[in-house]
């Protein structure tokens, strides 16, 4: 792997200063390389110094510096070396033959199995821009970009900058970019299906491979609806305008990430373009991506980190503007109960394996790119938003606002660091920042709140809240009373705000009156804290949960229960029971879609065991029954999401979920017969029935013929993928064996999402006899697979192919003697180590259940 430590970066911007790159890619070369010829511009700061630039290409052409050739050989560690530069202006061209990834790391080709088109696109994040062009590859390192492309002439070529044809032929031009990072420099070609307008002069496009158009055409009304909104929006809270000169939005196969903020040219997975019905929470998780990479053309783009340390500046301000803007500029009113129930649990979770870190770690705790790589991870996006969520909350508005606009003033098209935005925002506050950043961005885990609940000695009650942790927190307490007329509901009778002190300070405060049925901290989900509640509170939720007026309460209470599981406070079963008793009567399909993923993914396939995993899933599939026969199912007094709710998303949730929890296959081969779910249920479109099938397969009541069959009817990449899943699942040896060496073998000829696909379908919990042998061989093979395929493939197969479905001792051995290994890309031993602590933890949960 190749790797840039901090030291060689500070070094080499105390050399050298980058002016210009111009990019000319030649993407007629054949389906393996493409032409790169790179001519730098840049200006050395010290006399007789010596640095290099990275190029990772298949064959390096030529190189010159000032007209020189330079003889350098294969570039050792992808760096090109320059040695003792005079100081001023130089100018160095390279020419090179690059490879082509089925990675999605540096120039992505694919092709559509569906019609025989190519699509090829960047990505260049963290350290991949050498595997398109040679350049000094650190974020501080700004250069303008002028990039040329020759494609096809039948393609269109997307860039940083607007892009035209010159002339006759395949032959484009894109117009220079202002100062922009190495790492964000983006190129997109191919036949794409585009829809182009323009909004405040101008031009805005969405792209899609062809086979895609379609669907794009029926959802590009509400894409440029959103990114309109969003972009005006962003206007209006800041004071710099949108720096650069169009806003393409390209869906992209085969996408490593969700997207990608590339100037001027924002690359998503293409999934985002659905096919099949999908529930509203889903089009507002599609739009808060389109409103998160549009933050990013302010925090990162316009001002870039100066080193990887800072990738919060990135990332934890894209995803709280992104959910902060698309509530105020859009229909998704809610996105914040979504965050709650579904994206903050990667954060807690994140938080409480060894390998977290803070959100904003020491320069020292990120010394090389690697380091970074492995950051782009829970505490820098859902912790992050979280902790400027809260700063917001004791900050203000309008003086948080103000620092934000002051820090863009200060370093347009340059680079900064959590110093200079704390300065900006000392500047607009007299609170001391500082000591909030301090405690909130430079420490590690989760503090967690426990209220108790008594009589004082005047008779009165008191709300005493022990503080486990460090950090100071600004929050809502709720006080909540059972509804007079119906014990099922309950009322809010007031929501107080308060200060609990850091350091492990207590809250305390006495209330007038009786005592409330619910004293729920942190309601409103302000802060970033695990809360516990009292046993009183506890039954009065146990019993009327569903009755809890507003949807981010409910989601408050729901991460409760969650966390309460995970810390084996509360047994996984009882957690389903509560699901399957309140769930039929909720409004908001977001908190049906994060409990019922928490049920089925981690309390019934991770915690529990043979009767008691039965058990669970039954009442899953009840609970999934009578959400199907449900078109509201809110009771009296609860209101239903003003974005993300409603009743054909939770039907459509619960025909998932019924699929997903069947343990016979008798039900669901009627769905597949008849082409729909029974009693008004959604329609079984392509996505389902493959939904369908994948579960028909574990449970073997199909056969490779009807998979078969399948795709032929599916003929695209998604169908392949889907394909390729269900043959993995079959619960037959050759099949397993076949997947197995599919991802594992020698050939080494799976895509990331071919890999992906065949990796989720091969372990399944129903067949643990049938895959006994595996885990072990999955940690004798995943090593050298990693070290082979890289990075990319290294994160994919620690993440899916991780022998999940086994909850033993004999695993957690395994995984342990293989992370003794030195050998190991870095990339894997992080998925692996937080891999082996949930496996620790799933097993004391198992423990404390028996």
């Amino acid at each position: 792997m190749v790797v840039l430590t901090r030291a060689e970066a500070e070094s080499r911007a105390r050399a050298v200063r980058v002016e210009r790159y111009g990019v000319d890619l030649d993407l007629t070369r054949g389906e393996e390389v493409f032409g790169s010829t790179t001519v730098v511009r840049f200006t050395v700061l010290e006399a007789g110094a010596d640095t290099f630039v990275e190029v990772r290409p298949t064959l390096l052409v030529g190189a010159e510096l000032d007209g020189r050739a330079l003889d350098p050989g294969e570039p050792a560690e992808g760096r090109l070396p320059l040695r003792g530069l005079a100081a001023g202006e130089h100018e160095l061209r390279v020419e090179a033959l690059m490879p082509y990834s089925r990675l999605g790391e540096g120039m992505h080709r694919f092709t559509d199995p569906e019609d025989g088109n190519a699509y090829v696109y960047t990505m260049c994040c963290v350290t991949d821009a050498p595997l398109v062009f040679a350049c000094f590859d650190q974020p501080d390192l700004k250069a303008s970009f002028e990039v040329s492309v020759t494609a096809p002439e039948e393609w269109t070529v997307l860039g940083n900058g607007v892009a035209a044809r010159t002339g006759e032929g395949g032959r484009w031009e894109c117009a220079p970019t202002p100062p922009i990072s190495t790492y964000l420099m983006a190129v997109a070609a191919g036949p794409f299906h585009s829809v182009r307008t323009e909004h405040a002069g101008l031009p805005f496009g969405l792209h899609v491979r062809r086979s895609l158009g379609p669907y794009l055409e029926a959802d590009a009304a509400e894409l440029l609806e959103i990114t309109r909104r969003c972009f005006d929006r962003y206007h209006e809270l800041f004071d710099e305008p949108y720096p650069f000169d169009s806003y393409d939005q390209a869906f992209v196969p085969e996408f490593n990430a969700g997207a990608m903020e590339n100037p001027g040219l924002v690359t998503f997975r293409d999934e985002f373009i659905h096919r099949s019905a999908v529930t509203d929470t889903e089009r507002q998780t599609r739009g808060m991506v389109i409103a998160h990479e549009m933050a990013h053309m302010w925090f990162g783009d316009l001002v870039t980190l100066r080193w990887w340390d800072d990738i919060w500046l990135n990332e934890s301000f894209a995803e709280y503007m992104g959910y902060q803007v698309l509530s105020e500029a859009t229909r998704f009113t809610d996105t914040w109960t979504d965050f709650a129930v579904a994206r903050k649990s990667w954060g807690y979770d994140a938080d409480e394996r060894p390998s977290t870190h803070p959100v904003a770690p020491d320069p020292e705790g990120v010394p090389d790119t690697a380091t970074a790589l492995g950051n782009f991870d829970g505490i820098s996006y859902a912790k992050g938003a979280s902790a400027l969520r809260q700063l917001v909350v004791w900050l203000g508005e309008r003086d948080f606002l103000a620092g934000i606009n002051d820090h863009f003033a200060r370093h347009r098209f340059s680079n900064a660091t959590l110093g200079d935005f704390l300065d900006s925002l000392a500047r607009a506050s007299k609170r001391d920042v500082r000591g909030w950043a301090a405690c909130w961005l430079r420490t590690t885990g989760v503090d967690t709140l426990v209220p108790r609940v008594g009589e004082s000695e005047d008779r009165r009650w008191y709300v005493d809240v022990e503080h486990v942790g460090r950090r100071p927190h600004r929050l809502a307490v709720g006080l909540y009373d059972r509804a007079p007329a119906d014990e099922s509901r309950l009322v809010l009778r007031e929501r107080l705000e308060r200060d609990v002190p850091g350091d492990g300070g207590r809250l305390t405060m006495t209330l007038d009156g009786p005592r409330p049925d619910l004293v729920l901290v942190n309601d409103l989900d302000f802060t970033y804290a695990k809360v516990r509640l009292d046993p009183v509170s506890w039954g009065s939720v146990r019993s009327a949960l569903s009755g809890l007026p507003g949807q981010l309460s409910r989601a408050v209470v729901w991460n409760a229960a969650r966390d309460m599981v995970r810390d084996a406070e509360l047994g996984p079963l009882e957690y389903v029971r509560t699901a399957r008793e309140h769930l039929p009567f909720e409004s908001d399909d977001a908190v049906v879609q994060g409990v019922l993923a928490f049920a089925r993914g981690q309390a019934a396939d991770r915690f529990l065991t043979g009767e008691e995993r039965s058990e669970a899933l039954g009442l899953l599939s009840e609970l999934c029954r009578d959400l199907l026969s449900s078109t509201s199912g809110a009771p009296a007094g609860t209101e239903a999401s003003s974005g993300a709710g409603g009743g054909a998303g939770l039907r459509l949730t619960a025909a998932r979920y019924f699929i997903d929890c069947a343990t016979s296959p008798g039900e669901l081969a009627e769905w597949w017969a008849a082409g729909e779910v029974p009693g008004g249920g959604p329609a079984l479109d392509v996505e389902l029935r493959w939904r369908l099938l994948l579960r028909l397969s574990v449970l073997g009541a199909v056969g490779v013929a009807d998979i078969e069959v399948a795709r032929a009817a599916d003929a695209g990449a998604r169908g392949e993928e889907a394909a390729a899943r269900c043959r993995a699942a079959l619960p037959d040896a050759g099949a397993k064996e076949a997947a197995w060496e599919a991802m594992f073998g020698p050939g080494d000829a799976l895509s990331n999402y071919l890999f992906t696909a065949t990796a989720q379908g091969f372990w399944q919990p129903e067949q643990a006899g049938l895959l006994a042998g595996f885990p072990a061989r999955y940690f004798a093979e995943v090593v050298p697979l990693a070290a082979r395929r890289g990075p990319a493939l290294a994160e994919v197969a620690g993440r899916y192919a991780f022998p999940a479905a086994f909850v033993d001792e004999e695993t957690l051995s395994l995984g342990e003697e293989c992370l003794t290994r030195q050998e190991m890309v870095p990339a894997l031993r992080r998925r692996l180590e937080d891999q082996l602590d949930d496996l620790r933890r799933a097993l004391g949960v198992r423990t404390a259940v028996g």
